[in-house]
């Protein structure tokens, strides 16, 4: 989980300042795209905007998670919860659409909003099934899942170490707070008049601090013990993740919110166990985090975009969906394929089981 065991005597070599950039900028754009983009929520023609508009908050924040966990070691532990702790700053204190009832009123969503109510907690004034929608989707479509294809791109050597130099995180920070400002305070995009009260203020601040907290724990640096034993095909836990994914979504209410919470959790502990096995590889991270994706890819086609499309270009923009998600896949499996086999478990002796 520390990063690849290089001998001082022969570190790698830096990549030109081009290819030092172009993950970041992939990066920067793919975060934004995948969040907003991949599961139809806007039309072909408004997706480069959307992508424009929102780098800022959603790829800055991928990348500050992304240099975080991997400047501290705390490999796809740390990802994960820092992941969960940006989901509950954008939903909770940016947009604030976690506590506004009237957030998705004037979109095609107004009616699963109002659906949503029936799991809305006494006293705190969000909907249990809206927040596990809105922070899940945050971590796997918005920071984990751009993150996992980016690695998969980036030669093995720096994958998992840092890509920014202290001038690129000053920068990327202030890129990330301006960009929460402007959604903050564009009424159009963002909160819509709604301001939460201290209370709600108070818990989504006390929230943020304790993910943040827990992903900086030294266990995620700990190295664990190697399991002499073969990991599952990339396919399966693709497939796993890929049903656990599509289980929910038939069902709605309090009974949605449970099932929700029990299949996090039975993927959970089955991808850790499975990490841990000594041939686990980038291509099994990948096959993890992707699956999310061909899910949004594939529900766009039966959700509406944010704003009202004709059949067309509502069609139009779910193929595209679809082929940016398909060629991004495909070409990062493709990529790893050119590493051999004993390489990418080398990698993974020298990452811990979760890298």
């Amino acid at each position: 989980m520390s990063g690849p065991q290089v001998s001082a005597a022969h570190p790698p070599s830096a990549p030109g300042r081009w290819r030092r950039a172009r993950p970041v900028l992939a990066l920067l754009a793919l975060a934004p795209w995948a969040a907003e983009c991949s599961w139809g929520g806007f039309t072909a023609v408004d997706q480069l905007f959307v992508v424009v508009v929102l780098a800022p908050l959603y790829g800055g924040a991928a990348m500050l998670v992304r240099e975080t966990a991997r400047r501290t070691g705390g490999g796809w532990p740390a990802i994960v919860l820092l992941a969960a702790a940006f989901g509950v700053y954008q939903a909770g204190l940016v947009d604030q659409s976690l506590f506004n009832p009237a957030f998705l009123a004037d979109t095609e969503f107004a009616e699963s909003g109002a659906e949503a109510a029936g799991t809305r907690v006494p006293g705190l004034g969000f909907s249990a099934e809206q927040a596990i929608d809105f922070v899940g989707n945050h971590v796997a479509l918005s920071i984990c899942a751009p993150i996992a294809l980016v690695e998969s791109y980036v030669g093995a050597r720096w994958r998992h170490r840092p890509w920014l130099g202290r001038w690129g995180l000053l920068l990327t920070g202030v890129l990330f707070a301006l960009g929460s400002l402007m959604i903050f305070t564009d009424d159009s995009a963002g909160r819509k008049g709604f301001l939460l009260s201290p209370v709600q203020a108070a818990v989504a601040v006390l929230t943020v601090l304790l993910l943040v907290a827990a992903a900086l724990l030294p266990r995620w640096r700990r190295t664990p013990r190697r399991v002499v034993a073969t990991a599952p095909h990339p396919g399966w836990v693709g497939l796993v993740v890929l049903g656990a994914h599509l289980s929910t979504v038939p069902l709605s209410g309090w009974v949605r919110v449970g099932w929700q919470l029990a299949a996090a959790v039975a993927v959970a502990v089955l991808v850790v166990r499975w990490s841990r096995r000594a041939d686990w590889s980038q291509r099994h991270v990948l096959a993890a985090w992707a699956a999310g994706l061909l899910v949004a890819a594939a529900i766009a086609y039966v959700v509406p975009s944010y704003a009202p499309a004709s059949p067309t270009e509502a069609l139009v923009g779910d193929v595209v969906g679809t082929v940016v998600v398909l060629a991004l896949t495909v070409g990062a499996f493709h990529r790893l394929r050119r590493r051999p086999p004993a390489d990418e478990r080398a990698e993974a002796r020298g990452n811990g089981s979760t890298h």
